[in-house]
């Protein structure tokens, strides 16, 4: 089973449950969003008594997300592409309650942030039904031209058209400062080590107070990488 490499020793037959989400179902993830490894059946019952409801989407986590950055420039940086189902019922959920997504994990974060960017291709008739990805600089090459509602709601009609129950597509997207999020208001996630994207994309989403948040995090010996500490994010 792969671990993440700053672990720095061989797989244990304990990584099979402990790295390990409790709704994990289906084979195909290298490595498991591991801000998932702080929810039990425990906690998912004190949302729910809290009427906090919870979805699952099917997300393949590619080998690519131990990747750090390398290039001296981000540009130079290449994203791994990573497969994605989200159910139509999911999405309909998403137009209903729209200020109140939060995303568990960085790479639940891109693959929700996604389905904008599939819904303006709709809109734009750029979508390839044999195909359907978001490529890596796709949100900065092209305008957000209409609501997250709207965008929602296109891929909504093209799986009624289809007659399919959820789309499958495939994700290379890099979120960075500057990115405006469009799906979520919040995310769980655990502390990231430096020269990461998934670093970048804290400070998307935070701006300039990720380093408040990481350096109270070190003055506190929060525990960082996949058996870490996790927090709770909204904007």
């Amino acid at each position: 089973m792969p671990i993440p490499p700053y672990l720095n020793r061989a797989t244990e037959e304990a990584d099979e449950e402990t790295y390990q989400t409790v709704y994990a179902k289906i084979d195909g993830s290298v490595a498991a969003p591991t801000a998932g490894l702080h929810f039990t059946d425990e906690v998912f019952n004190q949302l729910s008594h809290k009427n906090i409801s919870s979805k699952e989407i099917t997300l393949h986590v590619g080998a690519g997300t131990f990747q750090p950055v390398k290039s001296e420039t981000i540009s130079g940086h290449s994203m791994h592409h990573e497969t994605v189902i989200i159910t139509k019922s999911i999405i309909e959920g998403f137009i209903e309650n729209p200020d109140s997504i939060i995303a568990v994990g960085t790479t639940s974060v891109r693959s929700l942030e996604s389905l904008y960017w599939l819904g303006l291709q709709l809109e734009n008739n750029s979508f390839n039904p044999n195909k359907p990805e978001v490529l890596q600089w796709e949100p900065y090459e092209n305008r957000a031209e209409i609501s997250t509602k709207k965008s929602l709601k296109n891929i909504v009609d093209y799986l009624n058209q289809s007659n399919q129950t959820a789309i499958q597509f495939s994700t290379q997207i890099i979120i960075l400062p500057g990115y405006i999020f469009q799906i979520i208001g919040g995310m769980f996630t655990n502390f990231h080590q430096p020269q990461s994207t998934l670093l970048l994309l804290i400070s998307a989403f935070l701006g300039d107070n990720w380093r408040k948040v990481y350096d109270f995090a070190l003055a506190n010996n929060f525990r960082f990488l996949s058996y870490g500490d996790s927090n709770l994010y909204l904007r």
